[in-house]
């Protein structure tokens, strides 16, 4: 069964940045897309960003600019960058693997606040 293992969650202060990773314990046959989610309490949970198997990216209004996907194939790794993070990016974050199934990571916690 395949695992996500999600890391690099915590708190910062408004302006700070933080980097997410998303690591498979195996290798995940014919993934077409890699997502991140966001969740905050109260609300539905919202895509933050995607990547496609050719390296199209694609992200939320919210966040364009400030965030960044990336794939590291060879380590099994999606990564999340986040820079000048507003308080309104606190939620767990989710990564998920489309691959005819769709995995999904156990989420990460991301706290900003002064």
């Amino acid at each position: 069964q395949v695992q996500l293992v999600e890391s690099g969650g915590g708190s910062v202060q408004p302006g700070g940045s933080l980097t997410l990773s998303c690591t498979a314990s195996e290798t995940v046959y014919n993934v077409f897309r890699m997502r991140w989610y966001r969740e905050v309490a109260g609300r539905q949970r919202e895509v933050v960003g995607s990547i496609l198997t050719g390296g199209g990216t694609g992200y939320v209004d919210s966040v364009k600019g400030r965030f960044f996907i990336s794939r590291d194939n060879s380590k099994n790794t999606l990564y999340l960058q986040m820079n000048d993070l507003k308080p309104e990016d606190t939620g767990v974050y989710y990564c998920k693997f489309e691959a005819g199934r769709d995995y999904w990571g156990q989420g990460t916690q991301v706290t900003v606040s002064s």
